[in-house]
């Protein structure tokens, strides 16, 4: 049959299927001038945030942001609802680029980096003296993340009462590391207290973190809530304890949060981590961070991995004082290849 003879039916009928949503305009709304909001905490989908003024906006985040995408210390554009008032709910539209991040691997395959918070200054590596046992491994990892951000590492020490750090500190020595001692006072009926050494210490340590974006981060149980409550004066975080069975902590933090000095500055809390993945991490950026080594490390061989005989960093080995920095460096970098829980 030809096709001028052919009858025309309803199945020759194209028909094309409706727009389930309108479409999208290319001319995006302009947000450059919206107020911005420093973000204290990110919990079940609200972000809170203070703007300039120190109004504390409550927010959801545009869809168009995508998953994880604002973060404890961020500074976002806000839209909608600013007032502030009980009730109201902003829409965070932006993320103002980040100066640096604090990210982890979650799983050592490196499928997903998880960023804990952004925007930083000082990372405060707590761990306890005893009661869950301290481990190099977990602070050499947290040391890679401050080197390759440029965060400055500073390591607080809990639970001295407990035990004697002073031996797993000097595995440190080499690296001009800030450190500092605190002892557990008993419990009281409204929660744990840190004690240091002199009054001056806590005092010294407040010091270190005014004026700075700091955050701590740490195993669960070590005592950074407590270490949190009690540089801050309050009971912003609950406090818990260490499992007698494990030896390990339980998490009694879910979500990072903020607080800000009276004199200035922020300090972040973070929920206890159980494990460190780093294979995100740039290497070359770590061993940057060692500018000293810097005319030793142009001399290595082309893809040196710094540990092996052809390395020039062992041409120092006459210097003790450059030795121990190269062991740091070589420690570190160790165990940024080496999954530690």
């Amino acid at each position: 049959m030809s096709k001028r003879s052919r009858r025309y039916d309803e199945s020759d009928a194209k028909v094309r299927a409706p727009r389930s949503k309108p479409r999208r305009s290319k001319d995006r709304p302009d947000y450059s001038n919206s107020p911005i909001g420093f973000v204290t905490t990110v919990d079940r989908g609200r972000i809170t945030c203070i703007l300039k003024d120190g109004l504390e906006i409550t927010a959801m985040k545009a869809r168009e942001l995508g998953k994880n995408a604002v973060v404890v210390g961020d500074s976002i554009r806000l839209d909608g609802d600013v007032s502030g008032v009980a009730g109201s709910l902003a829409r965070a539209v932006a993320v103002e680029p980040r100066k640096n991040f604090l990210s982890r691997t979650v799983d050592d395959s490196g499928a997903f980096e998880k960023v804990v918070a952004s925007n930083v200054d000082q990372l405060v590596i707590v761990i306890a003296a005893a009661d869950p046992t301290p481990r190099l491994g977990f602070v050499d990892r947290c040391l890679v993340v401050a080197y390759d951000q440029g965060i400055e590492p500073i390591i607080v020490v809990t639970k001295c009462d407990l035990g004697n750090p002073d031996e797993f500190l000097s595995a440190y020595g080499d690296l001009d590391v800030a450190t500092f001692k605190t002892s557990a006072k008993p419990k009281t009926s409204i929660g744990s207290e840190i004690s240091f050494a002199t009054k001056s210490e806590l005092d010294s340590l407040r010091h270190k973190l005014s004026a700075k974006k700091s955050v701590l981060i740490g195993h669960s149980g070590v005592g950074k809530s407590t270490l949190f409550n009690s540089l801050l004066g309050s009971d912003a975080r609950s406090t818990g304890d260490v499992n007698i069975a494990t030896g390990k902590g339980r998490h009694t933090s879910s979500s990072a949060y903020a607080l800000q000095f009276e004199n200035g500055g922020w300090i972040i809390d973070t929920p206890g981590v159980r494990s460190f993945g780093l294979e995100h991490v740039d290497r070359s950026r770590v061993i940057g961070a060692f500018e000293e080594l810097g005319s030793l490390i142009a001399t290595c061989p082309k893809r040196c991995s710094h540990d092996e005989e052809s390395c020039a960093l062992n041409s120092s080995d006459s210097n003790p004082q450059v030795s121990q920095r190269i062991a740091g460096l070589r420690r570190i970098l160790a165990g940024s290849a080496q999954p530690i829980t």
